[in-house]
């Protein structure tokens, strides 16, 4: 071989693998801070699963986006919603690309941590978007009455009884790539109660609503499609991150059980909901708490990225929403994460699922050893912990659980018992079984020991936990103590202090009758029928 043609060869092939190398590199260094960055895709630019809308004859998918479209054959004359249904917006940042084509009277808006009605109108901020160039990028409080909160180039301080102060934001310009059928960039953050918004990289509105009666920390995604004259409206390339929260705030997320019992009893959903109701209205300035519903691990990607404390209200045993993610969960708890279990969702599996609960809160039930009446406990005295706060020595029946299997050295370990009662002898009425009796739990009821059937964990690595095995029922709900420790619980669990007069709440009948499962009694399933013998 020519020596000439051969170094030129070697060049050639050290050069091409220079270049792959780079490729590879970029394309790693890319792929890492894509996924650094924290935002996660929350359309997958095919279907729109996970959005949902009451008439979903106006949207569907086009180039990649969402896309909603008003004709002469099928006009909107109602403002419509396209709702992220996989969960809420708390403190966030959102990324995406929206174009919107049609007259200048075509009109539409991206909302934000908004309440959905049940007719499907959502009330909250929305951030506008309109073909006339009059409106977007401003800020507006869809279907509350205060309108426009920012126009595009305003900062706006709103005071907690209303008040306004409106300055002009320093060095904005004003925006001059607004045409039909071009993509354009909206950048949106919220953390605590100010939000701003970006489009094409320049703040546009800067709001900071502190109005008791008004403002929103928590609430639905939606996009929209305005009533009015035949128009096209594209959203694409939509990305959430997460925030820490902002003022201190901590995170809850609430795992809502499937139902189960028949109605008024284990209302996971309805209990969930209603206990984030009470935290969200009564205790906004220490926490921010949402649900996800129906005893599955939840399909939005975000939804651990800011947790503070993770509480599930379920069902137990094999039908626990954590038992397949026993590693995720240890792996909240090690890095701070609190941990509750509400009623059934104190049982799981002896075994290695036992011991993870025993290591987050200290007890679990375990079955054989554990039983689960029901009965009048009288808690006659409560300690001292920021969990008692404001409440009260109350009586209550209740599916209350007992004999936990607790850690070893409950005080060595950071377990405080934090509702004990003595459970009577009609308790022990049934036969022994998994979870109706057993000689040794025999032996405790007839010696009238104390049975703790709440409790909780400060570990040595500074995560916090409780089990509480009260709320088959319902309507306890509407107890104030037996609501009031459990909220100071999930509050003190995340984190954020309990206050000297405990969780303030109030319920209503009403409150207590929302959400509830739509479901009957369970069917004892029929018994199977002995095979006829044949006659002699």
């Amino acid at each position: 071989m020519d020596p000439t043609h051969w170094k030129r060869s070697l060049t050639m092939n050290f050069k091409s693998l220079v270049v792959v190398f780079l490729f590879a590199f970029c394309a790693v260094t890319h792929a890492a801070h894509h996924k650094s960055d924290g935002f996660k895709p929350i359309f997958d630019g095919k279907t729109l699963t996970g959005w949902s809308c009451l008439n979903m004859s106006y949207w569907s998918v086009e180039d990649g986006a969402i896309t909603a479209k008003a004709t002469e054959e099928n006009p909107c004359k109602k403002n419509q919603f396209l709702v992220w249904d996989q969960g809420e917006l708390d403190d966030f940042e959102l990324k995406l690309k929206f174009r919107i084509n049609g007259s200048a009277k075509a009109n539409a808006g991206v909302q934000i941590r908004s309440q959905i009605a049940a007719d499907g109108h959502a009330s909250g901020y929305q951030c506008d978007i309109d073909q006339g160039g009059n409106w977007i990028g401003a800020l507006y409080d869809e279907h509350t009455g205060r309108r426009i909160l920012a126009k595009r180039g305003q900062k706006t301080v709103i005071t907690a009884d209303g008040k306004r102060t409106t300055t002009a934001i320093g060095g904005f310009r004003e925006l001059t790539n607004l045409k039909p059928n071009v993509w354009h960039d909206y950048h949106i953050s919220a953390r605590g109660t100010r939000i701003v918004l970006k489009v094409d990289g320049q703040v546009t509105a800067d709001v900071t609503d502190n109005e008791t009666a008004h403002r929103d920390l928590i609430g639905k995604l939606a996009v929209q499609l305005h009533s009015g004259p035949p128009m096209v409206v594209q959203y694409k390339d939509i990305m959430l991150k997460r925030l820490p929260l902002a003022d201190g705030r901590k995170k809850v997320v609430f795992l809502a059980g499937n139902p189960s019992h028949r109605p008024g009893d284990h209302e996971h959903n309805a209990g969930c909901l209603l206990l984030a109701k009470c935290l969200n209205e009564n205790a906004s300035d220490k926490v921010v708490a949402t649900v996800y519903r129906n005893n599955g691990w939840p399909a939005d990607p975000t939804a651990f990225d800011n947790i503070n404390a993770l509480i599930t209200y379920s069902d137990g045993n094999a039908r626990h929403p954590v038992i397949k993610k026993l590693k995720e969960v240890d792996a909240m708890a090690k890095n701070g994460v609190g941990i509750g279990f509400i009623h059934y969702a104190v049982e799981v599996p002896k075994g290695e699922a036992g011991q993870y609960f025993i290591d987050w809160t200290g007890g679990v039930f375990e079955i054989h050893f554990s039983v689960n009446p029901h009965w009048d406990a009288e808690f006659k005295a409560l300690p001292k912990h920021p969990i008692a706060n404001g409440v009260k020595p109350f009586k209550i029946n209740d599916e209350w659980y007992f004999n936990m299997r607790f850690v070893s050295d409950m005080k060595a370990s950071g377990v405080v018992p934090i509702l004990t009662a003595v459970a009577p002898e009609s308790t022990m009425a049934r036969g022994d079984g998994h979870h109706s009796g057993n000689p040794e739990v025999r032996k405790l009821v007839s010696k009238k020991a104390p049975m703790h059937v709440m409790w909780s964990r400060q570990r040595k690595d500074g995560g916090r936990g409780f089990g509480f095995t009260g709320g088959h029922f319902h309507k306890n709900w509407g107890d104030p103590n037996h609501r009031g420790i459990v909220l100071n619980a999930i509050t003190w669990v995340a984190g954020a202090d309990v206050p000297a007069s405990g969780v303030p709440s109030k319920v209503t009948a009403d409150d207590l009758a929302r959400n509830l499962d739509k479901k009957g009694v369970r069917k004892p399933k029929p018994k199977k029928k002995k095979p006829e013998q044949k006659k002699k």
